[in-house]
């Protein structure tokens, strides 16, 4: 049996898979893995599966789950190139955990999964502690994952990552288009840069201008890559505070995560058809990263609107009569927000605006104006 498990063992080896690696890249998450876990996980890492204990849920009249899964794209590309791990994670937890809150719901738990050409340890390790920190900081259990070697399939310092979250809400307080109402005011939360969306123009820009993500500039107030791999900003935990305030909940009527398909198109798929909503640019300035990029492009930051974000993570479509309270209690807790717009039912020539993103039958949007300076 000895012969035999050694023999199996080499051949694996010899085929590129190191799983004496994969067991150490193990233990140097453990302890990070572990601050995510409050009396509710049950079992330790390394298990088959992850066990959440949901006897909470018999205290809701209705529960509903909420899902979400994703990745970070070719912004891995960037983390590689500069050789730096520690906060694509970030990326990846903004990415799924801040889809569930806009349905209000609260995350739960969540899994990833690393598919690289070759398990370096500490590079794996670094990826999910910057995962652990995102998960703690969103009040999210991380409780299970998979790091996968293909050798011969990914290059040897390859790696992509995705992840899936489970949140819960109680079904009245469920969040959408369907509450939303003539006169609701738009409100925009602001975005940390890039995120991790649009990446791949950022890298068809810099190749078109001969720029490494290596290089040293000072529009970018450093290393390209570095500047580039700023870490998507976490909008869960505020939001969750703002929809338990016993004042303020309840005027929040829905949320939309702007992530790929930009600012217009994602606004659009939480109003109700027949509703529309004029973005006005002059509200705020873009981020110097989005006109840096423009700059090099050659082309105007209108351009890139269903792209990129453009400083604007998040928009919450509130009552009228709290949103100054909202954006101020949303501000204090280290997002500054803002007026962008209002919802209106009233009869109008919809052409030139946003509407039916990603077969969501909405509202419509546009944007108009121009940026402030």
């Amino acid at each position: 049996m000895t012969e035999a498990t050694e023999s199996s063992s080499s051949s694996y080896a010899a085929a590129g898979v190191d799983t004496a690696a994969g067991d150490r890249a193990v233990e140097l998450m453990k302890a990070a893995v572990a601050r995510t876990h409050g009396a509710e996980v049950l079992g330790g890492v390394g298990g088959f599966a992850g066990l959440f204990d949901v006897s909470f849920l018999k205290d809701f009249r209705r529960p509903l789950l909420a899902t979400s899964t994703d990745g970070v794209g070719t912004k891995v590309a960037i983390a590689q190139a500069v050789d730096k791990h520690d906060t694509i994670g970030q990326d990846l937890v903004g990415m799924v955990v801040d889809d569930i809150v806009v349905v209000g719901a609260k995350p739960l738990f969540m899994t990833d999964y690393i598919a690289c050409g070759k398990v370096v340890p500490e590079r794996i390790a670094a990826i999910v502690e910057g995962i652990a920190r995102a998960c703690a900081e969103t009040g999210t259990a991380l409780v299970g994952g998979e790091t996968a070697e293909h050798p011969g399939l990914i290059a040897p310092d390859d790696y992509d990552v995705a992840g899936a979250a489970v949140g819960a809400v109680e079904a009245d307080a469920l969040l959408g288009a369907d509450r939303v109402r003539d006169g609701d005011v738009v409100l925009a939360l602001a975005s940390s840069g890039l995120h991790s969306n649009g990446f791949s123009l950022v890298r068809h820009i810099l190749a078109g201008r001969g720029i490494s993500f290596t290089d040293r500039s000072d529009e970018f107030g450093g290393i390209v890559g570095e500047a580039l791999l700023e870490p998507t900003r976490l909008y869960t935990s505020p939001l969750l505070r703002v929809l338990q305030d016993a004042a303020l909940g309840s005027a929040v009527h829905s949320l939309s995560h702007v992530t790929g398909g930009g600012i217009a198109a994602n606004l659009a798929r939480v109003l109700p058809v027949g509703s529309w909503v004029e973005v006005d640019r002059s509200t705020w300035s873009p981020t110097p990263v989005f006109r840096i990029l423009s700059d090099l492009a050659g082309s105007s930051l209108e351009s890139s609107e269903g792209t990129w974000n453009l400083g604007i993570g998040m928009f919450a479509v509130v009552a009228p009569e709290t949103a100054d309270a909202i954006a101020a209690a949303i501000t204090a807790d280290g997002i500054p927000t803002w007026r962008v717009g209002t919802v209106s039912t009233a009869a109008r020539d919809l052409a030139g605006f946003e509407q039916g993103a990603k077969g969501v039958d909405g509202g419509a949007v546009r944007l108009v104006g121009s940026y402030a300076a």
